[in-house]
Order: C-alpha cells, then sequence, then structure tokens
C-alpha cells in the first residue's frame, strides 16, 4: 500500500530525513515512533505530497507521489497534529465541502456523514460554526471527514491529542475495522502503550535515520515498546 524508497528531505545542511525506506502492505497498521525533531512530521507530509523531497520516491497503492500526485491524493486522506479547518464554516457544510472535493457520492452521503458524527457524539454540534468547537471535536471533526471518502491509506500525526477516552477507544476501533477492509495506516503517535497494543508493524526514527522497522511481535521479543524506543534513543527521555 505505501512503499518509501531511499526518502531524503534537507533543509540548508541538515537532514531532517536521510536515505529512509519502508515498506507497509495492505491491511496493516504501521506505528511511527521518535522524538520530537525526529522527523516523523517531515516523512507524513513527503507521502502526502504536501511536502518536497530531495531523493528518493514514495508509492501509494503503486503510484507514485511524484509522477501523479492527483491519484495519490484520492487514495490518501491524511490528519495532521493540528488540523487546520475551516472555522467560518458549520461541521455539517465542511464535511460536505471535504466530500465534494473527493467526489463522494451525494447518495447515502448524510447517512454516512451522521453515522460517523454519532460515533463520537458530535452529531447535535454539527449545525454550530467551527469556531465554536473545542480543540477535541475539532479533532472528531477532522478524523470523520478522513473516512468519509473510503481511502485505502490514512495518515495520521498524532491523532489521540486532544481526544477523550471514548473517542480514543472509538477511533482505534475505526482504525482495526479500516484494516480488516484491506486498508492500511501509517501515524505518528508519543502514546507507546496504544502502538504496541494496535499496530501490526512499528517503524522508529532518530535525528532523521530509520533506525529499526517490522513486525510490532518481531521487535519487541519479549520486551515492551517503552524499553525498546528508550534503548534506541540511549535511555534519553527526549519527549
Amino acid at each position: 500500500m505505501l512503499k518509501i524508497e531511499n526518502l531524503t528531505k534537507r533543509y540548508g545542511d541538515k537532514s531532517a530525513v536521510n536515505n529512509l525506506t519502508l515498506e507497509i502492505a495492505d491491511g496493516e497498521i504501521c506505528a511511527f515512533i521518535g522524538h520530537n525533531g525526529a522527523g516523523k512530521t517531515t516523512t507524513l507530509k513527503a507521502c502526502m505530497g504536501i511536502l518536497s523531497f530531495d531523493e528518493g520516491n514514495i508509492y501509494i497503492d503503486g503510484t507514485s507521489v511524484l509522477e501523479d500526485p492527483m491519484t495519490t491524493k484520492k487514495n490518501t486522506a491524511y490528519i495532521p497534529d493540528n488540523p487546520d479547518l475551516y472555522d467560518f464554516m458549520s461541521g455539517v457544510k465542511y464535511l460536505n465541502f471535504v466530500a465534494d472535493v473527493y467526489g463522494v457520492d451525494t447518495d447515502g452521503r448524510n447517512d454516512k456523514i451522521f453515522s460517523l458524527a454519532d460515533k463520537f457524539g458530535l452529531t447535535q454540534d454539527l449545525a454550530q460554526p467551527i469556531s465554536a468547537y473545542s480543540h477535541g471535536m475539532k479533532q472528531k471533526l477532522a478524523i470523520i471527514a478522513a473516512w468519509l471518502h473510503s481511502p485505502k491509506l490514512i495518515i495520521m500525526d498524532e491523532p489521540f491529542v486532544g481526544l477523550d477516552p471514548k473517542a480514543s477507544y472509538i477511533l482505534k476501533e475505526m482504525m482495526r475495522e479500516h484494516c480488516e477492509r484491506g486498508g492500511s495506516i501509517f501515524f505518528s503517535t508519543h502514546v507507546l502503550a496504544v502502538a504496541e497494543k494496535l499496530c501490526d508493524k512499528v517503524a522508529i526514527i532518530k535525528d532523521g535515520v530509520l533506525v529499526i522497522s517490522g513486525d510490532m511481535n518481531e521487535v519487541l521479543g519479549n520486551d515492551s515498546l517503552e524499553n525498546v524506543f528508550l534503548e534506541l534513543e540511549g535511555g534519553a527521555d527526549n519527549d
């Protein structure tokens, strides 16, 4: 589903990401772990075609983000760490706008919008302007928008930040259901306990370099993800 080949992104003399290669198969959830500034967000934005890169290539469902960015964007959804929504719109108008952008069929669209909103207890707030939403409500709206067009690949940057425990549980269920239908998810998180229980695969990046990746059970062995991460970080707490 997602294939990153020798990705390198430089800012002047500094490499934010250096020669990163990673592959995520259909049906896999992969956690992307690293300290602040390790290169996680840079990698995720490069996968989405939001950020250009200096070397390498990225393929989504076999299509290059460089050669056919429109097709790759149609097949993906992205939730940034701080969703930048249109505050002047109401929640329901924003969701319909996103659905229009992705060409979601109008037949059954409302059913899908309100079904997802019901999951997060947001239905009663959809008529309100987004400017009146709390951070957690905006996060829920961004999640609903990401799921609307049934993308093959969902990329998320710290998706659990700002969510209450119930919403976090619902999101985890949605992630697993998405992958059971053959989709894939690539997301960054500092919540290592969630990543350990939820994910099939893990990739750990340090100072722009991928230091380990693979099946979660194989990477962990008899250890915890927290211990593996801290050992690779040299025992330092960089968060």
